[in-house]
């Protein structure tokens, strides 16, 4: 087969468009089978371009997965946003934390990649950026004064562990049963039911938007 013929059966893509269809390439793999199968030739391959054409964006796979994880922490803040929004003030904590939990449940694979370890911030300066703000937006639940950080990490420490205990299946009431988990996340952290959230909040689509 010819080159010609070759480049023909590839996507062209505009380079300003290249970057997003390679990270909605991306973010389908990562919900289907995880981070392990995300490679660069690979996403090239399901975006349509050539398997050269990520280099133009992404220096190598960590960055690429550094990318991904930073559009997770933008869109965990978004929902944590929207969530306070529309809670009263003295529930805003508890569906600021309900609406983290959910958002772990709804993105479990770009929840772990966000927090597995498998990129971190030190070394991509977005994704630090992104991860700040995310904080920043939880942070701001927890008030003012010299206690405010203490307070901050106990809440964090508090989502994020009840989180993890749900999609690690390890709290028997809910194994397996998002409707528990959500009976769940109510009852312990307060905020509006999994309905009224679902019906104003849609979740983040395959292509990181």
């Amino acid at each position: 087969m010819s080159t010609s013929i070759r480049r023909r059966g590839k996507r062209a893509y505009h380079h300003a468009d290249l970057r997003p269809a390679l990270l909605a390439a991306a973010r389908r793999m990562l919900e289907r089978d995880g981070p392990a199968a995300l490679s660069l030739r690979e996403v090239a391959r399901r975006a349509g371009v050539s398997h050269n054409a990520p280099y133009r964006h992404f220096a190598d796979r960590a960055a690429l997965l550094a990318a991904l994880a930073a559009e997770g922490f933008a869109a965990l803040a978004d929902r944590l946003r929207d969530a306070t929004a529309r809670a009263p003030p003295a529930g805003r904590l508890g569906a600021s934390g309900a609406a983290y939990v959910r958002f772990a449940l709804d993105e479990p694979n770009l929840f772990r990649l966000m927090f597995g370890g498998l990129v971190r911030g030190r070394d991509h300066p977005e994704l630090a950026g992104a991860a700040a703000r995310a904080y920043a937006q939880l942070a701001g639940e927890t008030g003012a004064g010299p206690d405010a950080g203490p307070r901050t990490v106990a809440a964090w420490a508090t989502v994020h562990g009840l989180a993890h205990l749900l999609l690690d299946e390890q709290i028997p009431l809910a194994r397996g049963d998002r409707a528990a988990a959500d009976r769940l996340i109510e009852r312990v952290l307060g905020g509006p039911a999994r309905g009224a959230e679902a019906a104003e909040q849609p979740k983040p689509g395959a292509d990181g938007a």
